[in-house]
């Protein structure tokens, strides 16, 4: 072998024993890319209904609410207009005190309710499964299902409700038809529609807290209510602060509970902030005043929400 060709031969080794490395790792790309394709997959479908559901609706509000539209004629640009019209609509204000109360008593109601159900089924040991099912019924009900039901409950003349008062001696009262009872009973559709679910995680976490903490209470003296103050709630106080938090922007945005049983009624008494918005896009035709309530709504939800996460984390240093 002549000199000449060892010098020819050892570049080309160098070159291949080089390439090695690069081959081997985009070997490994693909290799990786073929075991996640499915999850890429599930992945894409999932941001694709994001996309379209979710961010599309809520850029699209945000251009509208500064647009007077129709959808019939393009849209006319107005600046600050739509939020000028519904903030001097008299029912504006009548519309965030009736959400702002509603929230207040779903809290008081349908956020305690669940979580001392859970513990009372947790305590308990026989029939566990079909009390479960007997819970979690009324959310496999289709809500406008739930709420007629409720509807027929609340007849003034033969309601199954005023049926019961009077067979304890009790006067008939006017559940819709009174201002003083009427957003009340809306907060008792919602918890009834809305218990089994938050019942079932609030029961899911109990579970998984550990036997031996409650076990070294009972050695204590502790009774049930010392165990659920001094165990209970200490082991489940993230889930209490998500449930805290989904509870505030899920009351904040009723809707179909006043639509459906009082229209808003008596005198505005029900009329809620998502209740208006339906009002000013499909009834009044004005889509921007609609959208401009829709966006304050996001903007106060947006605001409660970074300030309770920010809060809830100094807290827990």
């Amino acid at each position: 072998m002549t000199v000449t060709q060892e010098r020819v031969r050892r570049p080309q080794h160098v070159r291949t024993a080089g390439s090695r490395p690069d081959e081997d790792r985009r070997g490994a790309l693909r290799r990786a890319v073929g075991r996640n394709l499915t999850a890429y997959g599930f992945l894409c479908g999932a941001l694709i209904c994001f996309a379209l559901f979710s961010w599309y609706p809520m850029v699209r509000e945000v251009i509208l609410s500064f647009q007077e539209n129709n959808f019939v004629d393009p849209g006319k640009w107005v600046g600050f207009d739509n939020f000028r019209t519904v903030i001097e609509d008299p029912a504006f204000r009548s519309a965030w005190l009736n959400t702002a109360i509603f929230s207040g008593l779903a809290l008081v109601i349908g956020y305690a309710v669940p979580f001392v159900l859970a513990v009372v089924l947790n305590e308990l040991k026989h029939a566990v499964g079909y009390l479960r099912f007997v819970v979690y019924l009324p959310v496999m009900l289709p809500p406008a299902v739930a709420v007629l039901l409720f509807k027929w409950f609340y007849d003034p003349g033969a309601g199954l409700f005023n049926q019961v008062l009077g067979s304890v001696g009790i006067p008939p009262l006017a559940w819709l038809d009174s201002t003083s009872t009427a957003l009340v009973s809306l907060v008792l559709v919602s918890t009834w529609m809305n218990l089994g679910t938050g019942t079932l995680i609030y029961l899911a976490a109990l579970q998984s807290i550990p036997g031996d903490l409650y076990e070294s209470a009972e050695l204590d003296g502790a009774g049930l209510f010392r165990r659920v103050l001094h165990v209970t709630i200490p082991q489940t106080k993230l889930i209490l602060l998500v449930m805290l938090l989904l509870q505030v922007v899920a009351t904040m945005q009723v809707f179909i509970e006043p639509y459906l049983l009082t229209g808003g009624g008596p005198e505005n008494a029900t009329v809620t902030v998502a209740y208006l918005m339906y009002q000013y896009a499909f009834n009044f035709g004005d889509f921007g005043g609609g959208s401009a309530l829709g966006l304050m709504l996001m903007i106060v939800l947006l605001v409660f929400s970074t300030i309770y996460l920010r809060v809830s984390r100094e807290a827990e240093r």
